[in-house]
């Protein structure tokens, strides 16, 4: 056996035959990663932070890295060493930006081939949208500029200056004064992808709020906010939340004023956003929804949903329900008895679909699917978010990392696949709404988008103009 084996390693030393290879191979073969099998599943340098489906590639965004690969094959087409990156744009002008931490500037490539685009070596913080990109740089710690681009674009649609920004913006996407979204176990955060620029964006300086209109590049309002107050905007609205502690309990009003008037628009009383913890009702939360939508709990205790634009109530659960997943269109409930979720549209309350679940189940939405996760046994499930009808169901433990027109990737450690949506089940699913678009007709609750069009810088609700009209 030694000698067989001298034979071998001097065989292999000299490039005559080298069986270690293969042999690695099959000690390392991957079992695969659902049932049914994905479409292809490959194992990625490192356990990815973010993965996105950008037209016919997948990025995915790793600790020192990000690498981009085929959609319909998995192959490796390009890598670069970063230590982030993100996407900005749709399917036809997306770009990847990537810079490193604590270094100014950023890169932004060509999704399919690596090639940089456009090079930037003074921003310190970058936000990435479905129709546009911002950057932020300063010349000193009180002079700062805030730009937008398009995805694609060499020239700024404009600029506006900024008295500084929070210490905690840098890199990429840092957190601004919105809303955040609910989550769930084995669903990624950010399996949506980027979605359109909201029409105004609230970025905290030294203690106070900025709103900037992102049709126009102008700042809207400079709010300081009370002691017992928090500042969110959301919907094209700037609300104030006010949490004080009355008898041993946090009692809540919320106000949205017009960012153009500073006129109080609607008030609640008694709605918890969640944004308080129970030591002195202080605030340290953004509160919960999603695009234009709000999520708390109404004076009755039940859960409901509120339009950040005209304050509605869009839905109210019946006693017991739970949340699960929102956006601006619908809300994915689980029922009081726990063994189904519902499917219910806002500003209506109707079900579009029911289908059973169990009481660990959890949900997200997208544009192009609905995902719901099962246990006992472990399932993924994307359906049609509007007929509930079935895209894919996968017995995994894997993890929904990102979902695109025609399918989703699924990840567990360093191995990912991506698995087709319609296979067996009919006509693939709709597709996901035009950028600056609200996902549905035009006319339904809490509509959102992105950037105005030109020659309408009223926001989408026209929220931008004092008198409503343009």
């Amino acid at each position: 056996m030694l000698l067989g084996l001298v034979i071998v390693i001097a065989l292999a030393v000299t490039g005559v035959w080298n069986p270690f290879p293969g042999v690695w191979d099959w000690v390392d073969r991957s079992e695969p990663i659902s049932e049914p099998d994905v479409l292809w599943q490959q194992r990625v340098g490192g356990t990815p932070k973010s993965v996105t489906i950008v037209g016919d590639t997948v990025v995915v965004e790793q600790r020192t890295r990000t690498e981009v690969r085929s959609l319909a094959t998995g192959a490796p087409l390009w890598e670069r060493k970063a230590d982030w990156s993100a996407v900005a744009g749709g399917d036809r002008d997306a770009v990847v930006a990537v810079g490193k931490l604590l270094v100014k500037g950023y890169e932004l490539l060509d999704p399919t081939t690596g090639a940089v685009r456009r090079r930037d070596g003074d921003a310190v913080a970058v936000w990435t949208y479905r129709n546009m990109l911002l950057d932020a740089r300063c010349v000193a710690a009180t002079d700062c500029t805030l730009s937008a681009w398009d995805p694609r674009g060499t020239r700024p649609l404009w600029t506006a200056f900024l008295p500084g920004v929070s210490s905690g913006l840098f890199a990429d996407n840092p957190g601004l004064l919105g809303t955040r979204r609910l989550t769930a176990q084995r669903i990624d955060e950010g399996v949506a992808g980027p979605e359109s620029v909201p029409p105004l964006l609230g970025f905290p300086v030294d203690g106070r709020v900025h709103v900037v209109d992102t049709a126009t590049g102008r700042v809207v309002q400079d709010v300081e906010p009370g002691r017992d107050e928090r500042l969110s905007v959301v919907g094209g609205r700037l609300l104030k939340i006010r949490a004080v502690s009355v008898d041993g309990s946090c009692q809540y009003t919320v106000s949205a004023r017009d960012p153009a008037t500073g006129q109080e628009v609607w008030r609640r009383s008694g709605f918890n956003l969640r944004t308080a913890d129970s030591a002195g009702c202080a605030q340290r939360e953004d509160p919960q929804g999603a695009r234009s939508v709000l999520i708390g709990v109404a004076p009755d205790g039940r859960e409901a949903v509120l339009d950040g634009y005209d304050g509605r109530l869009l839905l109210v659960d019946a006693e017991g329900e739970k949340l699960l997943a929102v956006d601006d269109r619908y809300a994915l409930v689980r029922s009081a008895d726990k063994e189904s979720v519902i499917a219910r549209e806002l500003g209506t309350g109707r079900a579009r679909w029911t289908r059973p679940a169990g009481a660990k189940a959890g949900a997200a939405l997208t544009p192009y699917a609905a995902v719901l996760t099962g246990d006992k046994p472990n399932r993924l499930v994307a359906v049609d978010p509007r007929t509930g009808r079935e895209l894919v169901v996968l017995r995994t433990s894997a993890n929904a990392l990102a979902v695109g027109p025609n399918g989703m990737v699924v990840g567990e450690g360093r191995e990912i696949g991506y698995v087709r949506f319609g296979a067996g089940a009919g006509a693939p699913p709709p597709a996901a709404p035009p950028a600056g678009s609200d996902g549905g007709d035009g006319s339904g609750p809490g509509r959102t988008g992105g950037a105005p069009e030109p020659e309408d810088s009223c926001g989408p609700k026209r929220e931008l103009c004092a008198n409503g009209n343009g």
